[in-house]
């Protein structure tokens, strides 16, 4: 049970990661008649989208910028595949340029933002408290980066929104009996 439990936090914590990555508006693409040849937005030469600074950051650090939230939104929705939806709620009236709602980053009455942040929370104390205590190298190196041996929510989504169980391969299942 403590697994998923842990795999609970781990799932939460990813989830308002994939949540703040789309606080950002999206970017407006160019109708195709204007920009023919598929390039940035705004047209060749066009200027990168501006993310406003995000609101509401609970377990993010409160001096991010809006770009530097949305990159950490992108990591935890790869990590967990899922999308912006699965933590944000569509605010309502509002439609984006691609025609679908734009969402209400701010707001928290989805559950799965509530459980994103507890397992951000709960990665963050794993790797402060104790992956940093670890000695990685068993002594070879005094000075280990511990940030090659960080745990992110890739470490048990692996792309999905919940953790599939792990099943110890037969050669490492346990003690045996006695040979025959």
């Amino acid at each position: 049970m403590r697994f998923s439990a842990a795999a609970a936090a781990l799932l939460a914590v990813a989830i308002v990661a994939v949540s703040m990555a789309e606080q950002a508006p999206q970017p407006q693409q160019a109708p195709a008649a204007q920009n023919p040849a598929g390039g940035p937005p705004g047209g060749p030469g066009g200027q990168p989208h501006q993310f406003p600074p995000p609101t509401n950051l609970k377990v993010l650090p409160k001096d991010l910028n809006g770009q530097q939230v949305r990159d950490i939104m992108e990591g935890w929705s790869g990590q967990l595949g899922v999308h912006c939806d699965t933590c944000h709620t569509a605010d309502p009236g509002k439609v984006g340029p691609n025609g679908r709602p734009r969402l209400n980053f701010p707001d928290d009455s989805k559950p799965e933002k509530n459980a994103a942040r507890l397992m951000y929370t709960m990665t963050r104390k794993i790797n402060d408290d104790y992956i940093s205590m670890v000695d990685m190298d068993h002594g070879k190196d005094a000075h280990e980066d511990h940030d090659d041996h960080k745990v992110t929510c890739g470490t048990c989504h692996r792309g999905h929104r919940h953790p599939e169980e792990f099943v110890a391969p037969r050669e490492h299942e346990g003690p045996r009996g006695p040979k025959e």
